[in-house]
């Protein structure tokens, strides 16, 4: 048997590699499959524990990318290791020299026969091509290689943002892909000797005799082989059974009614849409995915909630990002016609809810990222209101920062209700806000510096002065650490990518390496 192992090395080698990749493959579908839609819930679940723990669930798309990563390089070489192991097929079915490769190449595949296939080549004239698109195994291979791609490729950043049509429809090819995965096995093209060949004839006393398994003095017998019992249910089912329970949770809460009590048109392309729904219940930060069916049927946006809790209903600010939104937006400024049907999914979690545990929060919203900021300071002002007594959080620095002055204009109400309200409870210290202008000419510089003395912005009407520029974090970082020495600081934003990875490079440059003294803990938003 060793001799035989040696001589066949190649062959043991990539059925070891395909049927470890091949479960392999079937972890990683549970996990990617599983990790998407079910993060929303395990958050809630887990919302006692460590601080630690939660925010690793906040990392849940990049956990997804990281899996989808690991199949598609698992599938190239589960791909390569069948065509190499297809053309050893091949080559053995069309040998005639005698080897043991060629015998048990020749087996036949009619079992009333007595014996049972080993090679899926039958004839030394079937091609390749002919078993991979003929056999179920090859044929679900293809159709899952396929959907994969497409659903990575669709996937790319400059799709996703600028076709989420071809992103959203795309993605959802992966239930071919769990089809697949579900029937790849069923053709039993991975093969081995029965349990009773193995008996009469075992590969150690008779793979060096097979010249004399047609003898009749001779001990071995032709073995028997069977395909290996279809496996990959059993990584999908969990999966596929959460699945369709959230599917009918989520359609059921889809379906209830939504009632449009008000409908505020903004600058810059922003509508505000203010809702009801019996039984709707949020938390500051959280978002909802809406739809509506006027404008696709299928197509479900998320939008981060614009209201606090502790308001009589709830409200998304949507902005004009696509054909889907400006589709939307143009429905709600047709005065004379029929208010567009919305359905409404969630809430579902994010890591803002967890802004009132930190003794000291910072905020940073880029454009019309500063929604789930907007719940927060609605928020505090109730909880000022209400002279809230357990309210963790001593101080919030808020950085909102935008290209164009109209859109200040979305909450500038807010921010000046905010205002009046820490004068009057005489806590002007607790927020501390900078509004960033990043699209300025050299006229609105200008009529800034004439009027920069009078006591309100002139682009803003509030207290506080509007900014030129980017905020230069290294200096902001460096004063809030030298305010708070000994404070856990939290730090929120909604905004790119780039501007995350600015403020995670400050979040460990200014946090102490004596955990007694201040920490800087990086949270961004996830869609």
């Amino acid at each position: 048997m060793g001799n035989w192992v040696v001589n066949h090395w190649f062959s043991v080698l990539f059925l070891a590699v395909w049927l470890g990749l091949n479960v392999f493959l079937f972890v990683d579908a549970f996990l990617k499959y599983e990790k998407a839609d079910k993060y929303y819930y395990t958050r809630e679940i887990l919302g006692f524990c460590s601080r630690t723990l939660r925010k690793q669930l906040d990392h849940n798309l990049t956990f997804h990318k990281l899996v989808a990563y690991m199949i598609c390089l698992h599938t190239a070489i589960h791909i390569i290791a069948h065509l190499f192991n297809f053309d050893r097929y091949s080559r053995s079915r069309q040998a005639t020299d005698g080897s043991l490769a060629s015998i048990l190449s020749s087996l036949s595949h009619d079992k009333k026969k007595g014996s049972s296939w080993l090679n899926p080549i039958q004839s030394p004239n079937m091609t390749v091509e002919y078993v991979t698109f003929t056999s179920i195994a090859g044929l679900t291979g293809v159709i899952m290689t396929i959907a994969l791609i497409l659903i990575v490729t669709s996937a790319t950043e400059f799709i996703r943002k600028s076709y989420f049509e071809v992103f959203w429809y795309t993605h959802h090819l992966f239930i071919f892909y769990i089809l697949g995965l579900g029937i790849h096995g069923i053709g039993g093209i991975v093969r081995g000797q029965t349990e009773k060949s193995m008996n009469e004839s075992h590969p150690c006393k008779c793979a060096e005799s097979f010249e004399m398994w047609d003898d009749h003095d001779s001990h071995c017998r032709r073995p028997d082989f069977e395909g290996h019992p279809p496996e990959s249910w059993k990584w999908i089912l969990a999966p596929v059974i959460l699945y369709i329970c959230e599917r009918i949770l989520r359609f059921y809460r889809s379906q209830q009614k939504v009632v449009i009590t008000k409908v505020v048109m903004h600058p810059s392309k922003v509508v505000e849409l203010q809702m009801n729904k019996r039984g709707f219940s949020m938390e500051v930060g959280q978002y909802i995915f809406v739809n509506c069916p006027s404008i696709s049927l299928l197509e479900w946006h998320p939008f981060t909630l614009t209201s606090a809790p502790e308001e009589d209903f709830f409200s998304i600010h949507i902005r004009a990002a696509g054909d889907w939104t400006e589709n939307l937006i143009r429905a709600f400024e047709q005065q004379y016609s029929t208010i567009p049907r919305i359905e409404v999914d969630g809430p579902f979690g994010t890591a803002s809810e967890d802004v009132f545990q930190y003794e000291v929060a910072v905020l940073v919203g880029a454009g019309i990222g500063v929604t789930p900021f907007a719940s927060i300071l609605k928020s505090i002002w109730y909880k000022f209101q209400c002279a809230d007594h357990n309210l963790k959080t001593k101080k919030i620095y808020f950085y909102w920062i935008c290209r164009e002055t109209g859109a200040f204009s979305w909450f500038n109400d807010l921010l000046t209700s905010l205002e009046q309200e820490m004068e009057e409870l005489g806590k002007v210290g607790f927020l501390n806000y900078r509004l960033f202008l990043t699209g300025w000419d050299s006229n609105i510089v200008g009529h800034a510096a004439l009027n920069f003395d009078k006591a309100t912005d002139i682009l803003t009407g509030l207290k506080q002065k509007t900014s030129f520029g980017r905020p230069m974090w290294d200096n902001e970082f460096s004063k809030i650490a030298t305010s708070h020495p000994k404070s856990v600081v939290g730090v929120f934003l909604c905004g790119p990518q780039t501007l995350a990875k600015s403020l995670r490079k400050c979040c460990h440059r200014y946090s102490s390496l004596d955990p007694r003294k201040v920490q800087f803990y990086f949270n961004k938003e996830n869609f």
